[in-house]
């Protein structure tokens, strides 16, 4: 006997597939069962690939080079502050920049400044200020290889001129070193001087300051703290001035001429 279904048609039993393509319309099966390893693979799914991070290390070329210019630079900046504010260092005013200057003498009674034709005499040797001549001696960083009148030099201290001065036995390579710190110098002036008690002596209005040699830095000291500033009028010239050497200081009627010979 046969059992028929509406329409006609024979009724299939339910049949379960196993492993192959999933049946039409059928979803696949999602967890739970057990999961097909990759190709090739062993025990599961391979992890990601961490990269792999290559140290190349630094370049210290550069960073030493920053380095020692940042040195260099605390350095300049750290001398120039010890300079300047030392004891007489720029940082201060003059005074006290020539107060800081050792072995120093600083003339505190008045000193003249009167005009005169005649010789004068003088407490210090050489002399630093009192009545002098109506000329000064020329101060344009002038070397002059012989002794000049006290009376001409006085006026150029006046004017605010540092005088360097020397004994006449004082070495040529000594002699040499003062004149390259006065040569081409406005407001400086150099000459041998008679009868001095030290090597070396350096004048400045009413300032004086004798040495043994002429690398002592004091001279530049002495210099860099007085000249300009150490005068009676401030302002002057060192132009123009007497330019001849010798012991005694022009007549009224060698300054009429002199003046007459600049007129002309």
């Amino acid at each position: 006997m046969s059992i028929s279904t509406q329409g006609g048609e024979q009724h299939r039993p339910n049949v379960v597939k196993v492993g192959g393509k999933p049946a039409a319309g059928a979803k696949p099966a999602t967890g739970g069962g057990a999961k097909t390893p990759p190709k090739g693979g062993k025990g599961g799914p391979k992890k990601p690939i961490a990269p792999v991070k290559v140290n190349q290390g630094r370049n210290w070329g550069p960073i030493a080079m920053f380095a020692a210019v940042g040195l260099i630079a605390v350095g300049i900046i750290g001398w120039g502050a010890w300079a300047a504010f030392k004891p007489g260092g720029a940082g201060y005013d003059w005074e006290t920049r020539a107060a800081g200057i050792d072995g120093i003498t600083h003339v505190t009674t008045e000193l003249k400044s009167n005009h005169t034709y005649n010789p004068e005499k003088y407490d210090q040797n050489p002399p630093v200020g009192g009545t002098h001549s109506y000329v000064w001696q020329q101060c344009m960083g002038n070397v002059y290889d012989a002794p000049i009148p006290n009376e001409h030099a006085v006026h150029s201290l006046e004017h605010g001129a540092v005088w360097i001065t020397y004994r006449k036995d004082l070495p040529a390579d000594q002699v040499a070193k003062l004149a390259a710190k006065v040569e081409g110098k406005e407001m400086m002036l150099m000459s041998p001087v008679e009868n001095l008690d030290k090597p070396i002596s350096l004048q400045a209005w009413s300032y004086q300051l004798k040495v043994d040699d002429a690398s002592d830095s004091r001279i530049d000291d002495f210099i860099g703290a007085l000249r300009v500033n150490a005068t009676q009028e401030p302002g002057a010239i060192c132009s123009g001035g007497n330019t001849a050497t010798g012991d005694k200081p022009l007549t009224e009627e060698q300054v009429a001429a002199m003046q007459q010979q600049q007129q002309g």
